[in-house]
């Protein structure tokens, strides 16, 4: 088959924007498909509902492929310190980059503007070509390689496509791969504010009996809050006027957290909890939400599908350096083995944690608050989950570590 492409990649969200830059800058021919471009950055902009807790790992990635730059000159909120504790008890957690020796534990920033930042660093790149707006409407996966026909009428012959295309996954759907899933019975309730504090360097977490409680630095006087609640809930709070919404969550909301200004956003989204049963099959490959989507309390989702794109660009770089076909099943199944298992692994670490810290009675309060306070009394433990959070702890890709891909 004469090829197009060397990658397809169908998405091009933060996820396959990401490993559109990364292959790209190896000398990949690419070609990203997506239904709509990010809108352009403006100061005046109101701040988004969806956002993002951009490990130290994830950063060091978008620094490499050119992105990150991009991102630090919109907007993006670093902080140092996160705080967890438990209204019914006396555990309490307090993590610190200085603990680690890092200047920050992170980044929270907007999902739009994580995107616009990794197109942005794409336009310098001359083998990677866009097709936006457009769908896939269907694909044929044989020996030789992978057709794409899209919804503008344009075919595309690849070497391999890539499934970057979120959590309902046209690409894994068309490949036939199935899901193990369920859903949470809880929401997220998501509301933009303005605080009376300046610009803050700490994220809460706070567990309640009616559920957990967080709120994400955003830049200047500004925050993110997130309540998960039953959906009846959820939808009860949606209903109310303003001000009204903004009583509720002042009651709601601890004292620590300063006083809140103004409403400026207010939105929910479900949460469910997905793992494809495949990852590889022969010229097609999963990465991101089309894989795998992560209860959201520890801001992990996107720090994991930023994480499968480095060990996908690392496996594949890797692959083409021994005249390797990177669409051939075995070399996709390296990839598999790395992200599989961390994925798995994290999801049930935010199970475990969904479960243990839901409203509950009985000897559960006194188990999480003693998991709090074994995670502060003891320095150790607390550096190894500060790590964990930063995504510097386990085997990460090259680009993860050191910000270079080889």
């Amino acid at each position: 088959m004469r090829y197009d492409a060397d990658v397809l990649i169908i998405g091009g969200g933060m996820v396959g924007a990401a490993l559109a830059c990364a292959l790209g800058r190896q000398g990949f021919d690419v070609h990203v498909v997506e239904a709509r471009a990010p809108e352009p950055y403006a100061p005046e902009q109101p701040l988004d509902l969806r956002v993002s807790a951009v490990s130290l790992a994830s950063q060091n990635l978008l620094e490499a492929v050119g992105a990150w730059r991009h991102v630090l000159a919109s907007r993006a909120a670093p902080f140092r310190r996160m705080r967890v504790w438990d209204r019914e008890g006396p555990g309490e957690t307090d993590f610190d980059s200085r603990d680690i020796g890092e200047p920050f534990l992170g980044h929270i920033v907007e999902n739009r503007l994580l995107q616009l930042a990794l197109w942005q660093a794409a336009e310098g790149v001359e083998s990677i070509h866009w097709h936006c707006p457009a769908r896939l409407d269907a694909l044929r996966v044989d020996d030789d390689g992978v057709v794409a026909r899209l919804s503008d009428g344009v075919t595309v012959r690849a070497a391999l496509v890539v499934g970057a295309d979120g959590a309902r996954s046209r690409v894994r759907e068309l490949a036939n791969i199935g899901l193990t899933q369920w859903d949470y019975d809880v929401e997220a309730l998501v509301a933009t504010v303005r605080t009376a504090a300046p610009q803050q360097d700490i994220t809460w977490q706070r567990f309640t009996p009616s559920g957990p409680q967080a709120l994400l630095p955003l830049p200047g006087p500004h925050a993110s809050l997130v309540w998960y609640l039953p959906p009846d809930e959820v939808a009860r709070l949606k209903a109310l006027d303003d001000r009204t919404f903004l009583d509720a969550l002042l009651r709601a909301f601890p004292s620590e957290l300063g006083g809140i200004e103004a409403l400026l956003g207010r939105g929910s989204f479900s949460l469910t909890r997905r793992h494809a049963q495949a990852y590889a099959r022969p010229r097609l490959v999963l990465a991101g939400d089309a894989a795998h989507t992560i209860h959201p309390l520890a801001g992990q989702g996107v720090n994991l599908g930023f994480m499968d794109v480095a060990a996908l660009a690392e496996v594949l770089v890797a692959a083409r350096a021994r005249n390797e076909d990177i669409g051939a099943l075995h070399v996709l199944q390296r990839y598999e083995r790395q992200r599989r298992g961390d994925n798995l692994l994290m999801q049930s670490a935010m199970d475990a944690f969904h479960h243990l810290f839901k409203p509950a009675r009985g000897p559960l309060p006194w188990l999480r608050g003693l998991a709090l306070r074994m995670a502060n009394d003891l320095p150790p433990l607390r550096r190894l989950l500060t790590r964990r959070a930063t995504g510097r702890a386990g085997d990460l890709p090259r680009i993860a570590r050191t910000g270079r891909l080889k």
